[in-house]
């Protein structure tokens, strides 16, 4: 059986980690060109990043709203809060119809659609007949008032015109649905 010598395996290592570390050192290597279009692609401003938590946050509220006014067609005795329900339904889809249109007009997939308000859900379903409309009422007087914060920090932090167009069109109808919301409940204590 023959051996190699130790000069020539000390080539061979040699040789072998030479083309190694050239081989790596050129997978490493990436297109300057590739490199900022990734950074570009990539990037959000923090501008963009509230813009997209203010679509994934009207969409949350807006489909909890419409879900609770849908119960409150159906459970509630009284026509005045059955009125109201109806309303402040129409009104927010249509909300919702100009908010999804406006996120896919910025290439805004909305998918984080939120499961907590499904518990406010339960309780609505749960309430009992005769307390049925202040809960009803009180969760859409706390629903209405998110929907307006929502409304009011995106008008300050952004100047994006179709944004603020839609906020100048739905938050003086948000804030007459909270008024008149209001005005049912000091008039049911």
């Amino acid at each position: 059986m023959k051996t190699i010598p130790p000069v020539k395996t000390a080539f061979f290592r040699v040789f072998f980690l030479s083309v190694l570390t050239v081989c790596l050192s050129s997978c490493r290597k990436v297109n300057p060109i590739e490199k900022s279009l990734k950074a570009q692609t990539f990037a959000k401003t923090e501008k963009e990043e509230t813009e997209v938590f203010f679509f994934i946050s009207s969409v949350n509220v807006s489909t909890s709203i419409i879900s609770k006014s849908q119960i409150a067609q159906q459970k509630s005795s009284d026509v005045i809060v059955q009125e109201l329900s109806k309303r402040i339904e129409i009104q927010q889809n249509q909300f919702l119809d100009e908010i999804t249109r406006l996120a896919t007009s910025k290439l805004i997939v909305i998918t984080e659609i939120d499961g907590t308000h499904k518990r406010d859900l339960y309780n609505l379903i749960d309430a009992k007949e005769n307390d049925f409309n202040n809960v009803y009422l009180y969760a859409m007087k706390e629903k209405l008032c998110s929907q307006i914060d929502l409304l009011e920090t995106i008008s300050r932090e952004t100047n994006d015109k179709k944004i603020l167009e839609l906020v100048l069109r739905f938050l003086p109808e948000q804030f007459k649905l909270l008024r008149e919301t209001e005005r049912i409940i000091k008039q049911s204590e």
